[in-house]
């Protein structure tokens, strides 16, 4: 069950890739803050503007301050969660074929059947803990469903065994 999923998730980091942040996000190694908000949106950043009123007057207060990875962040969270939700759609497939082929062959030894349709449902939680802070509410339902019925299912025909 354990190498099984091992199998499926360094299967798939080796023919996919995940997105790297240092692709999107360069580091530089001397890195000059903005210190306006119009060299902050030119360099693709993100301006927060000060509110702060000065503790007295001979103590400057800064306009702001500016997230230079804003844009690149944004753009690596999307790459990730498209990422993301591609390795859930493989989990699940996976999982699928490996519960399918449990429930098949109980015929020959009920240790492998009972291997290959526990790593099913190891695949299905791992994919769905994955995927599950990128995932639509809507879809979070449909998979905790589909995941009730096939638990209920497996337990049925277990137990009838």
């Amino acid at each position: 069950m354990v190498v099984l999923n091992l199998f499926f998730n360094f299967a798939i980091d080796t023919v996919y890739n995940a997105p790297e942040y240092d692709k999107f996000c360069v580091v530089k190694q001397v890195t000059i803050q903005p210190d306006t908000e119009a060299k902050c949106v030119a360099e693709g950043g993100a301006w927060t503007a000060n509110t702060e009123k000065p503790v007295n007057a001979s103590t400057p207060v800064m306009k702001g301050w500016c997230d230079t990875n804003f844009t690149c962040g944004k753009e690596f969270n999307e790459a990730n969660s498209v990422y993301n939700r591609n390795v859930f759609i493989a989990l699940v497939v996976l999982g699928l074929l490996s519960l399918g082929v449990g429930l098949f062959v109980t015929a020959t030894g009920s240790a492998v059947s009972l291997g290959l349709s526990l790593g099913g449902l190891l695949s299905f939680i791992i994919a769905s803990i994955r995927y599950w802070s990128d995932m639509d509410e809507y879809l979070r339902v449909i998979v905790l469903g589909i995941a009730l019925v096939l638990l209920i299912g497996v337990g049925i025909k277990k137990f009838k065994e």
